[in-house]
């Protein structure tokens, strides 16, 4: 993916403490914390895709200074240690390498793109350190081995979720198709859309492809509005999703898009000119529409530090960071092995979004959220469970 980052990842590190753990700091550099367990996470800081990582840091931020305010884990703070990915698989498989064998991670957090995890989760089953990706929706990902987790549903899920939403609640028979090409991410979701909404009775008329960083999608577009679609499945990333609704509505398109939690970002709706009013998209929390105490309490803690809402992919970061910490509290040691173990055996956390548990494949069981898009924001519309 296009990222327009610059030529060297930036590194920075996290510590969180209170009382006798010291208090909460941002640090640079490298140096291994001896007395603290290390957990690393890599995101994407920089490029196309910082809106991602900035909100998964921004979440395991939080539940990393809530854990240590409480005592920290087995009686030591716990340390995060941040790599940037600039949004590359690459640089994504290179960070996760930083993580275990330079700053000592028993356990990793990350990535969101769920090309990105599939790069740093291959890194983790070679060296046997357990990873949980907070949002990285495509089966391939957990497919990798018994050390990768994720605390978010997954692509046949949410393409069934969104397949039932056009096909029985908006009513829709015709859906055109328009995915990136190359991205594990958009071609999974296409993929478990068309299914469903073919088993559902719809008809697919067109299915389209653009690839990251494109600017111009006439000729794409043109061939979608030929088949007179009453909507627009999108299943990429936001980056590209405001441009692509702008484009069909200056050739026309009144009909409505829909897309995936690739859409969640600030950035998507927080424009001058916000084409796409009234369109969905599905996600794993909203704040709008917590319902459980926790999420309620998360949603006011991190408002308060970080002066904006949470969306989903901060939500999903707190809840991953939660489920590696109670790993290693149930493990009894800062042991990876030990960890990936305890992992497996999560069930009925009490996450940001919602009751919790893995199942054997390692993926999160669990509801999904629609949202609609308004003017600057985007609200919980309704709630979908498996």
């Amino acid at each position: 993916m296009a990222n327009g980052a610059p030529p060297s990842t930036r590194r920075t590190f996290l510590a969180g403490a209170a009382g006798a753990l010291a208090s909460t700091a941002l640090a640079s550099g490298c140096r291994k914390h001896r007395d603290a367990i290390t957990f690393g996470l890599y995101a994407a800081l920089t490029g196309s895709m910082a809106d991602f990582g900035t909100a998964s840091r921004n979440g395991v931020t939080l539940a990393a200074e809530e854990i240590n305010a409480a005592g920290g884990l087995l009686g030591k703070p716990l340390y995060i240690a941040i790599e940037d990915t600039r949004g590359d698989s690459a640089e994504a498989a290179s960070a996760v390498t930083r993580l275990i064998h330079i700053e000592g991670a028993v356990g990793i957090l990350g990535e969101v793109a769920s090309s990105l995890s599939l790069a740093g989760g291959r890194i983790c089953q070679r060296y046997r350190v357990p990873m949980v990706s907070p949002s990285s929706t495509n089966p391939a990902v957990t497919a990798l081995g018994d050390c990768v987790f994720r605390v978010c549903f997954i692509d046949p899920f949410q393409g069934d979720v969104m397949a039932r939403f056009a096909r029985n609640t908006l009513g829709f028979s015709r859906v055109a198709i328009f995915k990136e090409q190359g991205s594990a991410y958009a071609v999974g979701l296409a993929d478990a859309f068309r299914r469903a909404f073919l088993r559902l009775g719809g008809t697919i008329p067109t299915e389209q492809a653009y690839r990251s960083g494109d600017t111009h999608f006439s000729a794409q577009l043109g061939t979608i509005l030929a088949q007179n679609p009453e909507g627009i499945f999108c299943p990429g990333y936001y980056t590209e999703a405001a441009l692509i609704a702008r484009e069909a509505r200056g050739q026309g398109f009144r009909g409505r898009f829909m897309g995936g939690d690739g859409w969640s970002s600030p950035s998507l709706v927080q424009n001058d000119d916000n084409q796409l009013v009234g369109d969905f998209y599905s996600v794993g929390f909203a704040p709008d529409g917590a319902s459980t105490e926790v999420a309620r309490r998360f949603a006011r803690n991190f408002e308060a530090k970080f002066h904006y809402a949470p969306n989903d992919l901060a939500a999903l970061a707190y809840d991953a960071t939660l489920a590696m910490s109670q790993a290693v509290t149930r493990a009894g040691a800062a042991v990876p092995e030990r960890i990936r173990a305890e992992l497996a055996r999560t069930r009925n956390l009490d996450g940001a979004t919602g009751l919790i548990s893995l199942n054997e494949h390692r993926d999160a069981v669990k509801s999904a959220v629609i949202l609609e898009v308004h003017e600057n924001s985007a609200d919980y519309r309704t709630t979908v469970n498996p």
